[in-house]
């Protein structure tokens, strides 16, 4: 029978016995995580405790430049595809729980699901996250069926080349049904990692599992998908014991299958429609802990991407963007259909109510106004730099060899084709200072590559 690999007990432990680091305890951690290894539970646990605002600049100071040096200044773009919100489950906090009557029911036909992705395409996206309620019509091979469909969509010089996956947990043979259809990554999120909390926020509906859907990405493992994200819904439980919980997850995956997540997500709940239990969620986290998290998370796993949401506002988002994080997704919408339709519904068909509402444009311009490269780079998936393989490029820091000449291109493929004038010019002057960064010895297939690019050619990648 299988037991929870969160230690609760060691977790409560050494967040009691770690409340006031020391100056030299502090400056020790954040040498290890600068030497890019990977921290143990009662380190983190140390940081987490840090109350001394000289020492809270460090952290936040070290985490931005251990990012930069483990991925450069490269940001993944990335945009959310809800295909349907049936569910099963009753979980307290979801505008999708099996009991809220006000939630407008809607999974998209193929027509719809088309329609939805041209429209994505218009806009520039290259990566998408599809996303799906826990209902048994939601089937692997549903899901892989609404995969291909997407993949197979094109509009012009647009197409979807990387479709990752957030979707209820699988058995293994669930799972080779979804790999074959060439998905990314997996995403499960615990939403909380103790367990005691966990029971009493998922009443009921086949989510209220705790162990089944905790070990649901070794069973993707075990079925071969070995690009795996996990996360945790913060306002659930004490934040603090939350990011202990994704420590102790990742330690999980490392220890049994010698690969860790590819990424962690950390975002906060967020009001739903119909939800008023959303509104006041038992342990909120303020902005300022927020930031704190961000930057423990980045010092705990140096290199494992992180992930943050639109559930953000674009102010807060801009804040911790320097702490770490290396995927956002922007110009989302998570109303079924809301892409393609200009519904002012769309809120009823929805899971939470977004907070960053700028379209994809205003986000790249704003990200290189602020020195971010924008990257809609697919180059690892398709090459098999995934799972460990991209671990022994990721762990030394040698990723962004690869990842800085390819966002370079997509970069460049998204200015010719979709930018508004003044982004165009924003962007074409961050890509000739990021050429520049290139090694001579390199620098002329890059620039050959970005010459063929703006004669027509697409989908160029090292």
């Amino acid at each position: 029978m299988q037991k929870s690999f969160i230690p609760t007990q060691k977790i409560n432990e050494l967040l009691e016995q770690s409340k006031q680091p020391s100056k030299q305890q502090v400056e020790e951690i954040l040498a290890k995580s600068k030497s890019k290894q990977r921290l143990e539970m009662a380190e983190t646990a140390a940081l987490l405790n840090l109350q001394d605002p000289e020492l809270l600049q460090k952290i936040f100071t070290t985490a931005h430049e251990l990012k930069e040096e483990m991925y450069g200044n490269r940001i993944v773009m990335f945009a959310p595809l809800y295909v349907g919100n049936e569910c099963v489950n009753d979980c307290v906090y979801c505008g999708f729980r099996i009991s809220n009557k006000n939630c407008f029911r809607k999974t998209l036909s193929k027509e719809e699901l088309i329609n939805e992705t041209q429209a994505l395409e218009k806009r520039g996206h290259k990566r998408l996250i599809m996303v799906y309620g826990e209902h048994p019509m939601y089937s692997p091979e549903y899901i892989a069926d609404t995969v291909h469909t997407v993949y197979n969509t094109k509009i012009g010089n647009g197409e979807i080349r990387r479709v990752n996956i957030n979707a209820a947990p699988m058995d293994v043979e669930g799972y080779k049904v979804v790999k074959d259809i060439g998905i990314g990554t997996y995403q499960i999120f615990q939403e909380t990692y103790h367990e005691p909390t966990y029971k009493k926020i998922h009443p009921s509906g086949p989510k209220s599992d705790f162990l089944w859907r905790l070990y649901g990405l070794d069973r993707a493992m075990q079925a071969g998908i070995d690009d795996l994200g996990i996360g945790a819904l913060l306002g659930l439980h004490d934040w603090r014991f939350e990011v202990m919980g994704l420590l102790a997850h990742t330690i999980h995956l490392e220890e049994r299958f010698g690969v860790g997540p590819h990424t962690i997500s950390f975002p906060r709940i967020e009001p739903a429609n119909g939800t008023d239990w959303a509104d006041n969620p038992p342990a909120p986290i303020s902005d300022e802990d927020f930031m704190k998290l961000v930057a423990i998370i980045r010092l705990s796993v140096p290199y494992t991407g992180m992930i943050l949401t639109a559930r953000e506002p674009a102010e807060i988002r801009n804040k911790i963007i320097p702490l770490g994080c290396s995927q956002i997704d922007a110009g989302s919408s998570i109303g079924i259909g809301e892409y393609s339709q200009n519904d002012k519904e769309s809120f009823k068909k929805s899971q939470f109510i977004l907070g960053d509402q700028r379209s994809l444009d205003q986000v790249v311009r704003e990200l290189c106004q602020a020195g971010f490269l924008p990257s809609w780079c697919t180059a690892c998936y398709r090459l098999g730099r995934t799972g460990e393989n991209f671990m022994k490029y990721s762990k030394p820091g040698d990723i962004k060899s690869f990842c800085h000449p390819n966002a370079i291109l997509t970069f460049s493929e998204y200015l010719i084709d979709y930018a508004t004038p003044e982004t165009k010019k924003v962007g074409l002057a961050m890509v000739e200072r990021e050429i520049a960064k290139i090694p001579a010895s390199f620098r002329g297939e890059v620039e050959k590559n970005v010459e063929k690019l703006k004669n027509g050619e697409r989908d160029l990648y090292f």
